[in-house]
């Protein structure tokens, strides 16, 4: 929504800024097609040739997710903390045999199926399951198991970041596209050297809109889209750095209770349940999900 917002207050801003100085709309509104099609139509092209499918599949889903703002909210931390400590506690309690039927058949699980949006996100619960799994493999040093993780995290958020880096190419690319967009229209009114001034102040008029709309559309759209981009990843991977931290502190030997406060600090303050908030959420867990 601020996205949508944000564009229609630059648009007004500058057209109404312009207007109001005294500039005439018919000029810009009659290269505008053209000059688009040269600069947009470029700018895909070469989109298309610097990039893999991948990367295009992950920008134009990125748009997606520029609209829609960051996936996960404070009820969905909350949530997280509440299903680690139950896996966590599940292990303490009952062993690692226990947590078998829940981390190889998740979709069975009580404990995933009493957070929905949580079970329904592959991603999460595939990084659950795949290090609580290795718990019940030994693999349980807890320095070994951070720096494997650490390695996920990282390759996962590189991967993720690909659609915004290339979103921000093509934002840098459109200045140039707007010149090239210029010189085209030079190169047309040199070529009607012999028409009445008029027409070649029209025509120059009309040349100079493509340097205009290469500078708008970078600055004031597709390099900030790309920028927001990066931020919901960066924000959104906050998600899986908490998961990192509960299993960490588990296999250093913590109580479930301590495991998600040191996992409830790497929640990003503005969506971080309280001490209180986290503690009363895990007592109201049912216990029919330990069975």
């Amino acid at each position: 929504m601020f996205v949508i917002i944000g564009i229609i207050v630059v648009m007004v801003m500058a057209f109404g800024g312009y207007v109001l100085a005294g500039g005439k709309m018919a000029p810009i509104i009659k290269a505008l097609p053209l000059e688009f099609m040269i600069i947009g139509g470029s700018g895909v092209g070469a989109f298309m040739v610097t990039n893999g499918g991948g990367v295009i599949k992950k920008a134009l889903s990125g748009l997606g997710k520029v609209m829609k703002g960051p996936k996960w909210k404070s009820d969905d931390y909350r949530d997280l903390l509440c299903l680690m400590f139950a896996l966590t506690k599940l292990i303490k309690t009952k062993g690692v045999i226990a947590l078998e039927p829940h981390v190889e058949n998740p979709h069975d699980s009580k404990i995933f199926n009493n957070y929905p949006k949580l079970a329904s996100d592959h991603h999460v619960v595939d990084f659950i399951c795949d290090y609580m799994r290795m718990t019940t493999m030994n693999f349980d040093d807890p320095h070994q198991v951070e720096d494997v993780l650490m390695k996920d995290l990282e390759k996962h958020h590189h991967e993720e970041s690909e659609g915004a880096h290339a979103l921000s190419v093509l934002g840098e690319s459109f200045p140039a596209l707007g010149i090239v967009a210029a010189v085209l229209g030079v190169i047309k009114t040199m070529a009607s050297i012999d028409q009445p001034i008029e027409v070649l102040g029209a025509m120059i008029g009309g040349a100079l809109v493509g340097t205009f709309l290469g500078i708008l559309l970078s600055y004031t759209i597709a390099s900030p889209i790309a920028v927001r981009l990066q931020q919901i990843i960066d924000e959104e991977g906050h998600f899986f750095n908490v998961i990192k931290d509960v299993i960490v502190a588990h296999l250093h030997g913590n109580a479930p209770q301590i495991s998600v406060e040191i996992g409830r600090k790497s929640v990003p303050t503005h969506m971080a349940p309280t001490f209180y908030e986290l503690d009363e959420a895990v007592q109201e867990l049912p216990n029919d999900m330990f069975s």
